[in-house]
């Protein structure tokens, strides 16, 4: 059965086309909320209520544009009404320095760099997974979390100095121990 009949069916209510369709986008869906989620659970958390909605509001997508990439925006609009009082540093300066976070992928890997990006903290998290992972513009996160773009700006510089710390510590780390 091909992707447009599915989602048919699931706007029919069709509890095997909704199992289909779970099983076909869920765990690459799963990603992205293990992106804004607190810890694992909650993003299984995450994961389940979002599908509810996707169910719900299935009638709503008219097939124009990628069903993934709506369903994906579900989920993430699910997981920031989590975060709805996470306090946002505002800041008055929109001067705030852009600076990139070189990596050498030989000595991070992948794990790690999820790990730390998980450590951060939540208003961090939040920015530089939309900016830097998902590709939204400032303007965009700004208006996802009801803050400036200067706001976006600063959270998102604060977020990579904090990982570039991260990461220079722990090439060090390894550096140490690959001469001893």
């Amino acid at each position: 059965m091909g992707l447009d009949q599915l989602i048919t069916d699931c706007k029919k209510n069709c509890p095997k086309a909704q199992e289909q369709l779970y099983q076909l986008f869920s765990k690459k869906l799963f990603v992205v909320c293990l992106k804004y989620s607190i810890n694992y659970a909650d993003a299984e958390d995450n994961l389940q209520d979002g599908f509810l909605i996707i169910y719900d509001k299935i009638k709503q997508f008219n097939f124009k544009g990628s069903f993934e990439g709506w369903a994906k925006r579900i989920l993430i609009n699910n997981a920031l009404q989590k975060f709805r009082d996470v306090r946002f540093m505002e800041i008055v300066d929109d001067t705030v320095a852009d600076e990139e976070v070189e990596i050498d992928d030989e000595n991070i890997s992948i794990d790690y760099l999820m790990q730390i990006i998980q450590e951060l903290p939540d208003q961090y998290r939040l920015v530089f997974n939309l900016y830097v992972l998902d590709g939204y513009s400032h303007k965009e996160v700004a208006e996802m979390l009801k803050i400036t773009t200067g706001t976006t700006k600063s959270n998102l510089a604060r977020a990579r100095m904090i990982l570039k710390e991260k990461i220079e510590n722990y090439s060090r780390i390894k550096t140490k121990s690959a001469t001893k």
